[in-house]
This record gives structure tokens, C-alpha cells and sequence, in this order.
């Protein structure tokens, strides 16, 4: 994949970056590209690399292999020894932590990316644009505060601004809400999403929140041990993973083990120790897969249909239930394979029940790896 991608605001091929105090390559061979104006998600666990290759972006940490370009123009390049210093990258960056100064009020923090940033402006320009943004973001009543005294969504909103006003080609976001209560967290994550729609800058955001990915994204990358594992669009990483772990990483999965049975067509059919189950969903499977090669068969609680009575599917025994208000989570015994369901709020079962349970051979996914 080249990195000269014209079409990209930035793009990146071959990306390395090893630590060497530990000897490991934190980012291996990462490649991708993000088309302007959008919403452009690295997803993963804690120390899979997905913050390093964001500040290598940045400019914050220096790449051992690989090229960075952004709007066509290289900023990094191993081979040309090219490494463009961070303020001379056309970025801007919101830290985990804001990085709001407490001495300053809300209005010199947002105006000191235009007093002291690559291009100044006169103190006219600054109090016009400064008073705009913090109308856009919901901040023009405090403008006069110190930035201690705004809340943790209005500070988020503020270094916001403040990255706006630098008119960045690339906006960088770190786990901006991390440090956010949940029903905050999902408040701010739709107003993220439309400030980013409504200024049109390209995002490029940090998270190991599922949750957060699939609602904001355009495109979501999957990392796991410092390499991709998959890159897709929300849909496409949620109802069809590329692998065991993107199944598992990304919402919920149940995951039985099997072999290839045979495949026809659209179809795999995999043998596992409850019957030969259905997947009209899969990846391409690797050239050597053979009829009883190990895979596994992957189906969300959402895809488990759980029957009262033993008339329909297969023979089960409930081993627990929960109830979530929208939805009863209930937790099934298919000889020893165990599977959870999401189940209708007020479906009538109970530990120690027999029922039946119905796959949706749609919604069933064969994973090789």
C-alpha cells in the first residue's frame, strides 16, 4: 500500500516501531488509509499499539520503518531519512487528558493556538474567531471563567476548540473520554461525532471502547499486538470478523470449536461436538484449509434465539438468567458447550429449564484464525 495515496488525508504503509528497552515491536507493519473528511477509529486492548501509531502520526514518537504522508506530502519516510517535526505537521491533537491550562480562562485557552501557533493573528481576528468557536461548542457564557471551573464534557469541549481553531488538515483524538461517567461518555460521543461532521476535518481517534467505535465511525481499525487485524466499516467488523480475536474483541461472541465439514457454494458447514452448524458467513478460508481443518464457529447472543420447550433447534438447559430491563441475558447448556443469548425482556425460563435453541445460519460466522 503506498503512502503517496492522493485520494487520503493520510496514509501509511509499513509502519515499525519497536521499544527497545523491552525488545518488542510495539507497531508491526501497519498500513492504511484515511479518506478526508473522516471518522477514522483505531480500536483495540491496552498495549496493542494503537496510540503509538497515533503519535507517530503526530510526530510525537519517531518510527523505525515505514512512511507517514498526509495530503499526498510525506512527513515521515524511513528510506528518505524525512522526519517533519511535529508543530510543522498540519495536525492537531486532543490528549487523554485535555491538556487545559487551569491558569488561564476558557477564552485564553482557546485563543492560544491563534496568539502563539505557526500562523498569529491580530488581537481583532482573535476575539471574532475565539467567540464564534466557543459558540459552536456551547461555551460562549464561559468564556470569562477559569477553565477549573467547567466540567468535565465542557473541558472536553474546550480542548476541542482549541484544536479547531489551530484549522488542522488532521484532527488526532486520544481517548478523549475516557475520564468521562458513562452517560456522559454517550452524551459526548454523538456531540463528538457531530462537531467532526459539521467542521468536516478528518478524525483520527483512539479508544478501546467497542461501544464508542461502532457509533462514530466511517472506518474502524482493529489492532491486536501491534498489527491489524481488520479494517471495516462498523457493520462489517461487528457482523462479519476477519478473526477469532476481532470476534471476541468487538461486542460479544459465542464461540464454538469445529472443523470444516464441507463447503458449498455460499455456505461452510462445520462439524462441532453439537451438531453440524451452518455459516453463511466467513472470510475466505486459507488456500490449505482441507475437510477437517480447525476453525470456529462465531454467533452473537443477539443471533441465539432461545425456544421454550425442546420442540425447535437444539436441546438445551438453562443454567442462568438476567434480567437488563430492554432484554433477559440467558445462559444456556448445549451438552458442554455453553452459550449466552439476549433474549426477549420477558421471556419465561429459568435455571434448570429445557429448551430449545434455533442459530440463524444468516448470522452464523466460520473463523479460521
Amino acid at each position: 500500500m503506498s503512502a503517496q495515496n492522493l485520494d487520503s488525508a493520510v496514509a501509511i504503509s509499513g509502519l515499525e516501531k519497536r521499544f527497545t528497552r523491552h525488545n518488542s515491536l510495539a507497531v508491526d507493519d501497519v498500513g492504511f488509509t484515511v479518506p478526508r473528511g473522516s471518522f477514522f477509529t483505531l480500536l483495540g486492548p491496552s498495549g496493542c499499539g494503537k496510540t503509538t501509531t497515533l503519535r507517530c502520526l503526530a510526530g510525537l514518537e519517531s518510527a523505525d520503518r515505514g512512511e507517514i504522508s498526509m495530503n499526498g506530502k510525506a512527513v515521515f519516510s524511513s528510506a528518505s531519512r524525512r522526519d517533519v517535526a511535529p508543530e510543522d505537521r498540519p495536525i492537531a491533537m486532543v490528549p487523554q487528558s485535555y491538556g487545559i491550562w487551569p491558569h488561564m480562562t476558557v477564552f485564553d485557552n482557546a485563543a492560544f493556538p491563534l496568539r502563539y501557533g505557526r500562523k498569529t493573528c491580530s488581537r481583532a481576528d482573535v476575539r471574532t474567531r475565539v467567540t464564534a468557536m466557543l459558540e459552536q461548542v456551547g461555551l460562549a457564557d464561559y468564556a470569562g471563567r477559569w477553565s477549573t471551573q467547567l466540567s468535565g464534557g465542557q473541558q472536553q469541549r474546550l480542548a476541542l476548540a482549541r484544536a479547531l481553531l489551530c484549522e488542522p488538515e488532521v484532527l488526532l483524538l486520544d481517548e478523549p473520554l475516557s475520564n468521562l461517567d458513562a452517560k456522559l461518555r454517550a452524551q459526548l460521543r454523538a456531540e463528538l461525532r457531530s462537531f467532526q461532521q459539521k467542521f468536516g476535518v478528518t478524525t483520527i481517534y483512539v479508544t478501546h471502547d467497542q461501544g464508542e467505535a461502532l457509533a462514530m465511525s466511517d472506518t474502524i481499525v482493529v489492532m491486536n499486538r501491534g498489527r491489524v487485524e481488520q479494517i471495516g466499516t462498523p457493520a462489517e467488523i461487528y457482523d462479519s470478523p476477519a478473526s477469532r480475536f476481532v470476534a471476541d474483541f468487538v461486542g460479544s461472541a459465542n464461540l464454538i470449536p469445529g472443523v470444516l465439514d464441507r463447503r458449498a457454494g455460499g455456505v461452510v458447514e462445520a462439524k462441532t461436538s453439537i451438531g453440524v452448524l451452518r455459516c453463511e458467513r466467513f472470510t475466505a478460508p486459507p488456500e490449505s484449509l482441507v475437510p477437517g481443518g480447525e476453525l470456529q464457529v462465531c454467533v452473537r447472543p443477539e443471533h441465539v434465539r432461545v425456544v421454550p420447550g425442546v420442540a425447535d433447534g437444539l436441546a438445551a438447559r438453562v443454567t442462568a438468567t438476567e434480567y437488563l430491563g430492554d432484554r433477559r441475558e440467558v445462559v444456556v447448556a448445549v451438552d458442554d458447550v455453553v452459550l449466552r443469548a439476549h433474549a426477549d425482556a420477558h421471556l419465561d425460563v429459568r435455571p434448570g429449564d429445557e429448551v430449545g435453541v434455533v442459530l440463524d445460519p444468516k448470522w452464523t460466522i466460520a473463523l479460521w484464525s
